[in-house]
């Protein structure tokens, strides 16, 4: 076989011809509403530590995701071959956040819609996501909840900064105690009236108590 029957094989001239400026015009709209991803994931975020990694991962994920597409579209045993090359892939990349994960399927989403051609509905689709989620990211939640630690050196300690914290509070719920030799220490789960913590001061200086933390709770982390 010659290099002439090569390029004159049925694989190749089965390809439909692309155009250069349809692939331009979505590249572009890929880049856009990328970028428009990356900037609402990075106005929404409120967990430990912002990953400027996986931000652009969602801008270059909406890139491949369409230039793939645009390939598999063009050719019925060139897709055939995409979905077995894609199959052996692997990711382990951990995910820190449940809310990355809507991140990433909507990066894969964008891609291959406007890779189908669709841009209108990526483009409108897109809007009405990132609204939804920026209303979400910025809702106020009126009782934030605390985790009060308390040390105290015996019961009679305990029982005044319980006192006291019941007083300060809006809602006081108790969730460990552990009793040893050196004293007692208790957790307990807290809504506060305001966002005053001057109380947390007055819990440390009562007779007894020899430490008394504040931590904020979510339910995923502590910060």
């Amino acid at each position: 076989m010659t290099f002439n029957d090569i390029f004159k094989s049925s694989f190749l001239e089965s390809v439909t011809e692309f155009s250069a400026v349809d692939t331009l015009i979505g590249m572009v709209f890929a880049l856009v509403i990328g970028l428009f991803i990356f900037m609402v994931y990075k106005k929404t975020f409120n967990g430990v530590m912002y990953s400027t990694g996986f931000a652009m991962t969602l801008v270059g994920l909406a890139l491949v995701t369409t230039l793939v597409i645009m390939a598999v579209t063009s050719n019925v045993v060139l897709s055939l071959g995409m979905v077995g090359a894609l199959s052996i892939v692997r990711f382990r990349a951990a995910i820190k956040e449940p809310v990355e994960i809507v991140y990433l399927f909507w990066s894969i989403a964008v891609g291959i819609v406007i890779g189908a051609g669709m841009i209108p509905l990526a483009v409108i689709g897109s809007a009405i996501i990132g609204i939804i989620l920026i209303l979400f990211a910025n809702r106020k939640v009126h009782e934030n909840p605390y985790l009060l630690i308390l040390n105290c050196r015996d019961e009679k300690a305990e029982d005044a900064a319980l006192n006291l914290a019941e007083k300060a509070v809006a809602r006081f719920a108790v969730k460990s105690k552990t009793v040893n030799a050196s004293g007692i220490e208790l957790t307990a789960e807290i809504r506060m009236k305001d966002a005053g913590t001057a109380f947390v001061n007055q819990l440390s200086s009562v007779d007894g108590v020899s430490c008394a933390t504040l931590v904020n709770y979510n339910g995923e982390y502590m910060s």
